[in-house]
């Protein structure tokens, strides 16, 4: 029988990666495209494309993303590249499915949204939607598949955050636009580009904003008489691990002990409600920290190089 728990957070995954899909396919076709304007990753690939041959982006995106999932078969394993199938033929149905939602005029172009002139604007609202859709994507262990293969990839093994992989990997696809006479003159090719290039920063800043502020640790030094109760209910109740230190008043010049944890911080909550139902007069200090790593939280993601022997005499 399969347990509960781990079915409830698969669910919860499909449902926040299809919620990221939907709102990546919105803020793409509708106030990317109209003003053609290029980004990164596969669907930057699938639009250069499109604007320069008509060809749909959709089945771009399709075919190059069913050759990037071979790459990352063994790297990534069968688990996440699942989530990543689903993501890619999902988003393959959405992209098309906005295209045809998306208002039209007369001579059936997509309509500018926000208006003529409304180029840089239009890049700024579709890039926080993209960017923050790519987030909450990955905070759900999916992958839009593409470039984003790439950037898991390479996080995996390295302490290199996912935005920074993204740039140098869309930094090639923007830059390809300079060399495609379809799009107009050099000088509105070098416009092309530049857009291009705040496409990336806005959407990748966004990235890396959601995904780590979701993923952020904070510090817990709780004083209290009850710590006994307090470390039993954070220990049992959010199967949490605690330290306790040993503490020495200086006014009072008593022993005290002192519950020291490290937590997630959408965890902190949970942890408010324990030591306010428990010791409503507890004195407690949260900070912020840096980064955690080891069991329960990130894994330390630096090669360790082989102790170097020594010829014995």
């Amino acid at each position: 029988m399969v347990d509960r728990q781990i079915l409830w957070n698969e669910v919860k995954d499909y449902a926040g990666i299809t919620f990221g899909l939907v709102l990546y396919s919105f803020g793409f076709t509708f106030f990317l495209m109209p003003y053609e304007i290029v980004t990164g990753g596969v669907a930057g690939i699938a639009a250069i494309v499109e604007y320069a041959t008509s060809f749909p982006n959709q089945y771009t995106y399709f075919l190059v993303n069913a050759a990037l999932l071979i790459v990352g078969l063994k790297i990534l394993g069968w688990k996440f590249l699942v989530k990543t199938i689903y993501a890619i033929l999902m988003l393959t149905f959405l992209l098309g499915l906005m295209k045809e939602l998306v208002p039209r005029d007369e001579a059936g172009n997509m309509v500018k949204i926000l208006g003529e002139g409304q180029d840089f604007m239009s890049l700024i609202v579709g890039c926080l939607m993209t960017g923050s859709a790519l987030g909450i994507v990955f905070l759900n262990n999916g992958s839009t598949g593409g470039t984003d293969i790439i950037a898991a990839s390479v996080n995996k093994f390295y302490n290199m955050s996912l935005g920074t992989v993204l740039v140098f990997v869309d930094f090639v696809i923007v830059g390809s636009c300079l060399f495609i006479p379809q799009f107009g003159t050099v000088l509105e090719r070098s416009y092309m580009v530049v857009f291009g290039f705040c496409t990336l920063v806005i959407e990748n800043y966004m990235l890396d904003y959601i995904y780590n502020k979701q993923r952020s640790s904070v510090q817990f030094l709780i004083f209290s008489d009850k710590w006994q109760e307090i470390a039993n209910q954070i220990g049992t109740r959010m199967d949490h691990g605690v330290t306790i230190l040993d503490g020495h008043g200086w006014y009072t010049g008593q022993e005290r002990k002192v519950l020291c944890i490290l937590a997630k911080k959408n965890e902190s909550a949970t942890i408010f409600r324990i030591i306010k139902h428990l010791d409503p007069k507890a004195f407690v200090s949260q900070s912020a920290v840096i980064g955690v790593f080891g069991e329960g939280f990130d894994p330390i993601k630096v090669k360790v190089k082989p102790p170097v022997e020594t010829e014995k005499e």
